[in-house]
């Protein structure tokens, strides 16, 4: 395996960690600033209040996308293993 190879294993990785990670932290990021605007109009500054939602549905949201998540984890895993023989 020469540089290359190890740059390109390197952004491979980088890119499906970005995948698998984006739906939950976008809808966590949406939650919260949704959950802020509403703690700005209403003055109420508790922060379990803002904390609470953005646990609950980014929970759900993970429980809603596990086999997408799954899925796209094990390809990886599977294109990766086939390239061991290449690589040695």
């Amino acid at each position: 395996m020469d540089a290359q190879d190890a740059v390109e294993l390197g952004r491979e990785a980088v890119m499906i960690f970005l995948l698998i990670g984006a739906p939950v932290l976008a809808v966590g990021m949406l939650v919260g600033l949704l959950v802020g605007l509403i703690q700005a109009l209403t003055q109420i500054q508790e922060q379990t209040v803002a904390f609470v939602p953005k646990l609950v549905v980014m929970v759900l949201v993970l429980t809603l996308t596990m086999p997408w998540l799954l899925d796209q984890m094990m390809q990886y895993t599977a294109e990766l293993i086939e390239r061991i023989p290449e690589n040695l």
